[in-house]
């Protein structure tokens, strides 16, 4: 779990850097694993401004539950999510993971 004490925004990304290359998690559930049960869209809103943070976020790596790439927009270039995913070897059709099931990180799983 994510240090206590430190803004919602810093327990995101502690959470965000864990993923692993190749996976992938949503913003619900991260907002699950830090306690915010409601705070799937505050989760995105981290993800957006992840640029500003001091170290690297891999934010490619979070979507929604229904596996879409809605976040696509805050990256450069109308496909630069998608190929980071793709590189990493997730299976992306148009804006969704299609083989979401596989490559989904639970932090609330694999974070005991």
């Amino acid at each position: 779990m994510p240090k206590t004490g430190t803004d919602f925004f810093e327990r995101v990304y502690q959470v965000a850097e864990l993923i692993p290359h190749g996976r992938v998690t949503s913003y619900g559930a991260i907002a699950n694993y830090i306690g915010s049960y409601r705070g799937a869209r505050m989760v995105g809103w981290a993800m957006n401004k992840c640029s500003s943070w001091n170290k690297y976020i891999p934010a490619h790596r979070v979507v929604n539950s229904k596996s879409l790439l809605t976040g696509k927009h805050h990256f450069p270039g109308g496909e630069t999510m998608k190929e980071l995913l793709e590189n990493e070897g997730v299976i992306v059709e148009g804006n969704q993971i299609m083989n979401f099931s596989e490559v989904f990180w639970n932090p609330s799983e694999e974070l005991l």
